[in-house]
């Protein structure tokens, strides 16, 4: 039996390395680059298209801990992000072009997966098994082929912010630490008061792109438009993107008012990623709106941010958390098509949909991952009725069970202890 994977992003090449090296042939189908999306830059598999972070690392974050799921549970694409790392204080950040090239070829070179560069538009179902990661941008036809299966699909809007050329930034206007840290690998863009309150002005009143069918009731909670988080008020960018709390310039000494950070987006440095910085701005206004930034006066954007609409499914309402269709067995869904936000998400997702799906195929019994697990809360929320029409999630604390301590850090670290035993567990039952 050959399992059928539709969409290579992460999710969809996570699935396809894992269920090769379960054994199992793979038909992997992507449509880029003959068919386009509004965001992807190429064709190769696992394209980043928003951030180059995979968040922190430590296990005092929710994502930290998803993380150490996924590779107690063999991610191979974690795997690779290791590999492709860039310098990002307690994040895990990667060179985009790398990983995705690395990605790539570990798929190109399987003997196990065979590449099918084309638009899926409907899926067969006579005794195929199936799996499903076209992600957020998901094809039109695609979508309408869902929506007739379903009975309708939910969308969001999602941004992206601009990368810029480091040898652009003026150094000496910026300085390099980390938070709480007198060094570090963030740059860091300082702004006075009067240079913030030019900048929130005139931000907040420049030209956006309009898109379709937008409205901010159908924003990713933290993929906002920064512009729209300026709109709040005056200091929401100085409680959000850039807030300076753990910072001091060592030019004055002092906490700026505000700051923008910038990261590596490459392992080289040559390009960084504007932290926080997601916008639907037209492209003249952000070459105008970031150069009143101080040390970005001279900015060259190599790639202006975008909106786009993200779509997804009811999942509670259509999917059993082993990710398998409700009622189409044999048809599993992974990553952010799934509800999911999130990279982590969606490796994690990916690799334990290759688990069903190769279980499904060699007629095993599917595996929930247990609640008090990060996978098994992200799973849950997803596909327990009742939480229709789903809001997309990533991974927090509030998805594990409440554990009743007054600390909130000692609760969580109780939590990650409670986490790393079941998924051993877990690990044990699925081996």
């Amino acid at each position: 039996m050959i399992i059928n994977i539709i969409g290579g992003g992460l999710a969809g090449s996570e699935a396809a390395l894992s269920l090769a090296d379960f054994g199992q042939e793979v038909n992997l189908f992507e449509m880029r680059p003959n068919v386009k999306t509004d965001v992807h830059q190429s064709g190769d598999f696992a394209e980043l298209v928003c951030s180059n972070s995979f968040k922190s690392e430590s296990l005092d974050n929710a994502s930290g801990l998803l993380k150490e799921e996924g590779l107690r549970l063999g991610s191979r694409l974690l795997e690779i992000a290791y590999h492709n790392r860039v310098p990002a204080g307690k994040a895990l950040a990667v060179d985009r072009k790398a990983f995705s090239e690395e990605v790539s070829m570990k798929l190109e070179t399987h003997p196990l997966i065979n590449i099918r560069r084309e638009e899926v538009c409907s899926i067969d179902f006579d005794g195929a098994v199936n799996v499903v990661c076209t992600g957020p941008l998901t094809s039109n036809c695609f979508e309408t082929f869902l929506g007739e299966l379903f009975g309708g699909a939910l969308f969001f809007f999602d941004a992206v912010a601009p990368i810029v050329a480091a040898d652009s930034v003026d150094l000496e206007r910026a300085f390099i630490a980390d938070r709480y840290s007198d060094d570090g690998d963030y740059v860091n863009c300082s702004l006075s008061r009067e240079e913030y309150e030019l900048f929130w002005n005139e931000l907040v009143h420049a030209e956006v792109l309009e898109v379709e069918n937008f409205s901010d009731r159908f924003l990713f909670e933290r993929c906002q438009p920064f512009e729209e988080i300026a709109r709040s008020g005056i200091d929401a960018l100085r409680f959000g993107p850039m807030k300076p709390v753990g910072l001091i310039d060592p030019i004055t000494g002092k906490e700026p008012y505000a700051v923008v950070q910038l990261r590596k987006e490459n392992l080289s440095g040559s390009l960084l990623g504007i932290v926080g910085f997601q916008t639907r701005l037209k492209w003249r206004e952000q070459k105008r709106i970031l150069s009143l930034i101080p040390a970005l006066r001279n900015v060259d954007i190599i790639r202006y941010g975008v909106m786009h609409r993200n779509t997804f499914l009811d999942s509670p309402r259509l999917l059993n958390p082993d990710l398998q269709s409700r009622n189409h067995k044999g048809l599993f869904f992974a990553g952010q098509i799934s509800g999911l936000e999130g990279y982590v998400e969606a490796i994690v997702s990916g690799r334990l949909a290759a688990i069903n799906a190769d279980r499904y195929a060699r007629g095993k019994q599917t595996v929930i991952p247990p609640v008090g697990t990060m996978i098994g809360g992200l799973i849950n929320h997803i596909t327990v009725s009742g939480r229709s029409p789903l809001k997309p999630v990533y991974a927090n604390f509030g998805l594990l069970p409440e554990i009743r301590m007054k600390n909130r850090r000692e609760k969580n670290r109780k939590k990650v202890v409670v986490a790393q035993e079941r998924i051993q567990r877990f690990l044990e039952v699925i081996i």
